[in-house]
């Protein structure tokens, strides 16, 4: 099983960055599954019925997300229907959604950290508590912004998952690598959006943010001249649900003038 994990996309740049770069990529890597972080699809901020409508037309299988899914009301409804859209399992009982899907034999898991982010339920335990009994390959998005806490969940679940790719930075990393228990494992996938950005934002608004300290308003920089898309592919082995290989996929698309 061969599957793609694609970084948070980032607004209608990372909207246009996977329609013009994802087909290709389908085709190019024989892709079995494609996983995309949707949490900021929407202007930046949450994913509404349309932008869920954009990323899997443009070949996404199945959304994740993190802390910025409830910023977009009218998703919430849907998350307990049928599309292949997930929200961080460790969230308290009786909050709209679920937080793990399966898609054709492959089951994804979205975890959120709660170092410097939100006191959601632990995510360690919540992922003991459904990985009991749970077989077959088995992906693990972790929605966090400490490196230390993604780290610690790869090795933690080294062996018992098929694959712990971190989101949410935005900013890709370079220690994809396998664990000696079989697990692909990078801390983070990067992003899919503007390049010329801060991570997927106005570079103006984020120099007023920091020079100011005053609450900010961060649109998306929509005048993208390039598009990026970042992501890894792991190859599964369909027998054992062991990671054979994981490796980085990052892409550009020189935007038309």
């Amino acid at each position: 099983m061969r599957v793609l994990l694609i970084g948070d996309v980032v607004g209608q740049p990372g909207r246009r960055a996977l329609s013009a770069l994802l087909p290709g990529l389908r085709q190019e890597l024989a892709l079995d599954v494609v996983v995309a972080n949707g949490e900021n699809a929407a202007a930046g901020r949450g994913l509404t019925n349309r932008t869920a409508r954009d990323l899997f037309g443009a070949g996404v299988d199945v959304i994740s997300s993190g802390n910025h899914i409830w910023d977009q009301k009218e998703i919430i409804e849907e998350l307990d229907g049928e599309a292949p859209i997930i929200r961080p399992a460790n969230y308290p009982p009786g909050t709209p959604g679920r937080g793990m899907t399966s898609h054709k034999g492959l089951t994804v898991l979205n975890l959120q950290g709660r170092t410097f982010m939100q006191n959601t339920d632990c995510p360690f335990r919540t992922a003991d508590a459904l990985l009991e009994g749970q077989g077959g390959p088995t992906i693990v998005d972790m929605h966090a912004e400490a490196t230390s806490e993604k780290v610690a969940m790869g090795w933690y679940l080294d062996g018992r998952v098929s694959a712990v790719i971190g989101t949410h930075t935005h900013v890709p990393t370079a220690d994809a690598r396998l664990l000696p228990g079989g697990t692909a494992y990078v801390t983070d996938a990067g992003m899919a959006g503007a390049r010329d950005s801060v991570i997927g934002f106005e570079v103006a608004a984020s120099h007023r943010l920091f020079l100011s300290q005053m609450p900010t308003r961060l649109p998306v920089e929509e005048k993208a001249t390039c598009l990026i898309l970042n992501s890894v592919l792991v190859e599964i082995d369909d027998e054992t649900s062991r990671a054979l290989s994981i490796e980085r996929v990052d892409r550009e698309h020189v935007v038309a003038s």
